[in-house]
């Protein structure tokens, strides 16, 4: 499929996809939580902050590179873990995996991907990292993680801020339903957990969480996981600096893309207060609402190390497949080098609050 000749922008992408997808799909992918003020806030706390140039800067040898956990990055971007891309393109995740290798991107793979996790690290060139959710039983989580570091992936990413699904009232009304022919292959043969029947009302504390994972089983996650283990979903202080604690690699300051609870604030909002409380003693990465290069410069002025992007990756991938998410990656890459050239930044390292007015 040809990407339209107006697209130039990762908002251009959305606005195709929009128009484009069947609107039970566009539910389940772009439907926020509740009324959608946590995801309004993401972009909004962008839109607020304004940047401060610097001019006639020394600009010879300037890049964009760094190394995040030991994996050598292009540009400061990441693909978050996003699930069943087969859901917009038949394809799915290869279509993804080959052109964050074209684009020199690092992949988060989803637990929930379309796509076996060997079969996407087979046609992979580029590092990959692997999402998890901490299975009902142990040894479960533990098969999945060696299937992951047999595989090659280089990081575990753990989600932990969702525990129980948000009320994702847009899904609900659109009645999204996972297609037959699509579904969470890495956990076949997996037990699972067991459906709860509710005696009265809201099933939720009748059994719902009691195999919810806890900080106990982080520590042993910790003890077994020979990758660098990488929290993403932190927005509390205190639980970034108690993950800290108990041995994680690294953090990803995230609210679920708005997905989750609605009310939360704006992970930008909350970068800040995570990144004093831990003063460099891991890396912070910032999740929601990236849209534009500029979006990068703030988020690494206010203390991340690197962004994850994830809804526009399945906006891209229904409008041009492969094609089209090298091209949104290549455009954001682009801005946000050129946004680093006005502001006269030439590394990551000059990228501080003073970029920020």
């Amino acid at each position: 499929m040809a990407i339209p000749d107006d697209t130039v922008s990762l908002l251009d992408y959305e606005r195709h996809f929009r128009a484009r997808i069947d609107p039970a799909i566009g539910s389940y992918i772009n439907g926020p939580a509740g009324d959608g003020q946590t995801k309004r806030a993401n972009r909004e706390a962008f839109e607020r902050h304004r940047l401060m140039p610097s001019v006639l800067a020394d600009m010879r040898g300037a890049s964009a590179k760094s190394v995040l956990l030991g994996a050598e990055m292009a540009y400061p971007i990441l693909l978050a873990p996003t699930a069943y891309h087969q859901l917009v393109h038949p394809q799915g995740e290869l279509a993804t995996v080959e052109a964050a290798g074209l684009t020199r991107t690092v992949m988060t793979v989803s637990l929930l991907s379309s796509v076996r996790l060997e079969a996407i690290a087979k046609r992979s060139i580029t590092p990959l990292w692997f999402q998890l959710y901490l299975q009902r039983r142990r040894e479960e989580t533990l098969s999945l993680v060696r299937r992951a570091e047999e595989a090659g992936y280089r990081a575990l990413v753990v989600t932990v801020d969702a525990p129980v699904n948000g009320m994702r009232n847009a899904q609900a009304r659109a009645g999204f339903k996972l297609p037959m022919q699509i579904r969470p292959v890495n956990l076949d043969g997996l037990e699972g957990s067991a459906p709860v029947r509710a005696v009265n009302g809201s099933p939720v504390f009748q059994g719902m969480l009691d195999e919810a994972a806890r900080w106990e089983d982080i520590a042993w996650l910790r003890d077994n996981c020979r990758l660098p283990l990488i929290l993403k979903g932190i927005l509390n202080p205190h639980d970034a600096l108690r993950a800290v604690e108990v041995g994680v690699d690294a953090l990803v300051v995230s609210n679920h893309g708005g997905r989750i609870l609605d009310g939360l604030p704006a992970s930008l909002d909350v970068l800040p207060l995570i990144a004093d409380r831990l003063d460099g003693r891991v890396p912070l990465i910032l999740d929601g609402g990236i849209r534009r290069g500029t979006d990068i410069v703030k988020a690494l002025g206010l203390g991340a190390s690197a962004v994850m992007v994830g809804e526009p990756v399945l906006h891209a991938l229904h409008i041009g497949g492969m094609p089209g998410v090298a091209h949104m990656l290549t455009v954001l890459q682009t801005e946000f080098e050129v946004a680093m050239a006005l502001l006269g930044k030439a590394s990551l390292a000059e990228i501080d609050r003073s970029v920020l007015f």
